[in-house]
């Protein structure tokens, strides 16, 4: 499967259906329309001098012109190399030295970057996209032809199509290294779990630079319109409304905030049919209210950027434990995918009991994995063993494989030799009424080795001590589990995945300690 050729299929079957809606930018654009671009871009890149396997990078907010950009690098046999524009120039610079771009597409308001890393790199091109630029991409679209580049027959299903950058919770820069053949299989586990429907209208509220830009070609893969957006809680509710939007994901954060948006239930949400959170662990309490305020079924999707989308838990899971049928099921995330095999192991690689209370390694197999870390073998050698790749993630499962994320790997704490398990720890945190997120992690203690430690974000215009959240956590934890510090904060980091950050909190503690 060619992703690059999505575009034609849908031009000769829907031609004037609409494909794309850009909402930052007031624009629309149709299927025959959008065909037509991706032909003339994926030869005007060629025309360039690329050849096979080039990398075209992108520096840009979610656009139109960033989405003809995966199907025209398809197309023409090319690999997108999406950059993260939260990241310091200097990260930048990092990135772009080690995947060598020949061609850099930006923005506007990304120029003065895009100029920096294009000094640092051998460019055949820097091209200019949007409104308020040189006008270099649209010169190069007008200027190739619409015919079908000879290219696009010649790519092979394991040839790779996207690299995506990924800090992730450790801090080391990995280029994660997608196949067509991988990403098709991603989105046929989507198309199973979101049950698509040809009436469907997804939003994407992710960047596109990151992982959850799988889910949205999905849709476009069902000739599914796709609206883009750059989130905003409450222009979200109203994107909603106003293009009948029937899905999308909303990391925990998303979905928190739009749920304390004023006057939520004055939106019109009718539409919707389904929302896939994840992202990060969620707060049972959060779910809950999720389907106490949305008008739709739910699932969750664990997933990391290495593998897509590697387990759900189903709508009617989420149906059976809210009426109290296994309601411990609402802290899974599910069980394995249609195109995907888990297992969670020991340190020796033999699956533990399925208890729901040994912890072990979830490990993956399937054809959804990405074929390796951008050229570092030592990181894909370390990452696949025997075929199947370790997420680093700890969890538990149960007699019927649910699995039960406890922590990563990196954020287990140790205190007085008993191990804590963040996630239940935030768990517990989280039935405070006044916590929209918190994040928990081990600091130093001279007594007991490490403590725990909380930081907590408060709902809007509500009030909590540190005594308060200690004592909720009293109630549901033993004693050795509550924290022992809480730390009131605006916002907790994160990764564009949505999940925390807990390296950048652990930092002032452990920084002389050689600790990540």
């Amino acid at each position: 499967m060619n992703l690059g050729l999505i575009p034609a299929k849908w031009a000769a079957l829907t031609p004037r259906r609409t494909a794309l809606v850009d909402i930052t930018h007031q624009r629309r654009i149709d299927w025959a329309t959008l065909d037509s671009r991706v032909c003339r871009l994926a030869n005007g890149l060629r025309a360039l001098g690329l050849r096979s396997g080039d990398r075209v990078a992108v520096l840009s907010r979610n656009s139109i012109e960033y989405q003809e950009l995966y199907f025209a690098a398809g197309r023409a046999g090319l690999v997108l190399l999406p950059l993260n524009w939260r990241l310091s120039t200097e990260a930048l610079r990092t990135l772009v030295v080690e995947a060598q771009p020949t061609v850099l597409v930006t923005s506007a308001e990304f120029r003065l970057v895009a100029e920096d890393l294009g000094r640092a790199v051998d460019l055949v091109r820097l091209l200019h996209s949007g409104l308020n630029g040189d006008g270099s991409y649209e010169e190069l679209i007008a200027s190739a032809p619409d015919t079908e580049p000879p290219w696009s027959e010649q790519v092979q299903d394991t040839d790779p199509c996207f690299i995506l950058y990924t800090g992730g919770t450790t801090g080391m820069a990995k280029g994660v290294v997608h196949s067509h053949r991988s990403v098709a299989a991603g989105m046929l586990n989507q198309t199973v779990a979101e049950r698509v429907v040809p009436s469907d209208v997804y939003l994407l509220t992710g960047q596109m630079f990151h992982i959850p830009v799988v889910l949205a070609m999905n849709y476009l893969a069902h000739g599914c319109p796709v609206v883009l957006m750059n989130f905003d809680a409450r222009r979200a509710l109203e994107v909603i409304e106003q293009e009948r939007v029937s899905a999308f994901l909303g990391i925990t954060t998303m979905l928190n905030w739009m749920l304390a948006v004023p006057g939520f239930d004055h939106y019109d949400l009718s539409s919707l049919r389904n929302i896939q959170y994840g992202g990060g662990p969620m707060p049972s309490t959060i779910v809950r209210a999720m389907a106490e305020s949305f008008p739709c079924g739910l699932i969750q999707g664990y997933g990391q950027t290495e593998g897509v989308t590697m387990s759900f838990l189903s709508q009617e899971d989420h149906r059976d434990a809210l009426r109290g049928v296994h309601p411990h099921r609402l802290r899974s995330c599910g069980r394995e995918g249609f195109g995907t095999r888990i297992r969670v192991v020991d340190a020796d690689g033999h699956d533990v009991p399925r208890d729901r209370k040994t912890p072990g390694e979830i490990v993956v197999r399937g054809a959804a994995n990405m074929l390796g870390y951008f050229r570092r073998p030592d990181l894909t050698a370390a990452t696949f063993r025997d075929g199947w790749m370790r997420t680093g993630d700890v969890a538990t499962w149960d007699e019927e494989r649910y699995l039960y994320i406890v922590d990563r790997l990196k954020d287990m704490i140790i205190s007085g030799g008993e191990k804590i398990y963040s996630v239940e720890v935030e768990e517990a945190i989280g039935k405070h009424p006044a916590v929209l997120e918190c994040a928990v992690i081990g600091v130093p203690d001279e007594q007991w080795g490490e403590s725990v430690k909380a930081f907590v974000v408060l709902k809007p215009d509500q009030t909590a001590t540190a005594e308060d959240i200690i004592d909720v956590a009293r109630k549901h934890l033993a004693s050795y589990q509550k924290p022992r510090s809480v730390e009131f904060v605006a916002e907790l980091p994160k990764a564009p995945t949505g999940k925390v950050l807990k390296r950048e909190l652990r930092a002032p503690y452990w920084a002389d300690r050689n600790i990540s």
